[in-house]
């Protein structure tokens, strides 16, 4: 198993910070090389599985979000996540509760002759399946955007305004250190949310959606790289990437192997809460270091929580300590035994 130390943490939390920011300033801010940087980046690149992606907003591309709860045969479970996995509609999949149960994460276009086909048509002749739930995200508390607490929680509030600060008039510099992009942004955070317009959310062009495809693969990709990718210039692709991390369409997502960072206990917890206290409970929740994902959901569990532990004496601490509250009058819980795709990342 790789072993971080702290400057481990501090690189990924400076990605979370901003995750196009160039190499020499992380290793700046972290007191290190840019060389030592760069190395360390590439080993947890390799050995924790350490990504960097893009990933759109649900309202930029007008899909809904579905979160499934598939239950299947032993003998035929790995197979099922390892399809839904490859599907370009899936954003997240994992097997659960003793290998019999697929959750994943489908997104959804809002209408059309298309826009349920793996809900209406594709799962039910799909052999193997014996049970289907299909949840309908209604609100994210924690996720996506917004980092866990694990991953951000080295650098002081010093070190982060630094890396917040980065700004180079027109954003269109960038560095190679190593062989490993380095590009300088417009400064935005990576989970920047703001409108600029004020106006309605924005939606995604044809010509945001080819950038994006690049940036789902690798967000670190320098301002050349896009441009040739998308048959464009490296100020048009900086300024167009710029107004669109300003216009909340899109956010940056740091992934690695959570195990990587003291996490070895990983569950899904579902939650049936009385409607007038759900805000409350997940306002709550998401305040909590255990938990990397808090949303409301349709259906009868209708809160739905990814915890992430240390070991199973830590989740029993948190499931009968922190979590039991009273407005939550049902818990189910269901440890997570692989993880298929996370971020829209596949995994080996």
């Amino acid at each position: 198993m790789l072993e971080l130390d702290d400057l481990d943490r501090g690189l990924i939390h400076a990605l979370h910070v901003d995750a196009r920011a160039p190499f020499t300033l992380i290793a700046d801010v972290l007191g290190s090389s840019t060389q030592t940087v760069v190395r360390r980046y590439r080993r947890m690149h390799a050995e924790g599985g350490l990504r960097v992606v893009a990933l759109p907003t649900p309202s930029s591309t007008r899909e809904h979000q579905w979160l499934l709860r598939l239950t299947a045969a032993t003998r035929t479970a790995h197979d099922i996540a390892v399809a839904l996995s490859r599907r370009p509609d899936t954003s997240w999949v994992r097997l659960t509760s003793g290998g019999t149960e697929i959750v994943a994460i489908i997104n959804t276009a809002p209408s059309g002759p298309d826009a349920h086909s793996l809900l209406l048509r594709d799962i039910p002749r799909t052999t193997g399946i014996t049970g289907v739930s299909a949840h309908y995200l209604l609100h994210t508390y924690l996720g996506g955007p917004t980092a866990w607490r694990g991953r951000v929680s080295t650098l002081t509030p010093e070190q982060e305004a630094r890396l917040r600060a980065h700004d180079v008039p027109g954003g269109v510099t960038a560095e190679a250190t190593g062989g490993v992009t380095a590009d300088v942004t417009g400064g935005a955070s990576a989970g920047a949310t703001g409108d600029i317009t004020g106006d309605a959310p924005y939606t995604l062009t044809d010509a945001d959606l080819r950038l994006l495809a690049v940036l789902r693969e690798d967000a670190r990709t320098s301002y050349a790289d896009l441009a040739a990718a998308t048959g464009s210039t490296p100020s048009t692709v900086a300024r167009r990437l710029t107004e669109l991390r300003a216009r909340g369409a899109l956010f940056f997502d740091v992934d690695i192997e959570p195990a990587v960072l003291g996490a070895t206990v990983s569950a899904l917890l579902w939650m049936q809460v009385a409607p007038s206290r759900l805000d409350e409970v997940a306002t709550t929740l998401a305040a909590h270091d255990e938990l990397a994902v808090v949303a409301a959901t349709t259906g009868s569990t209708n809160l739905v929580a990814h915890a992430l532990c240390r070991d199973a004496e830590a989740l029993h601490h948190y499931l009968t300590r922190r979590v039991a509250l009273d407005a939550i009058t049902r818990i189910e819980t269901a440890p997570v035994l692989r993880t298929f795709k996370a971020a829209a990342t596949l995994r080996g």
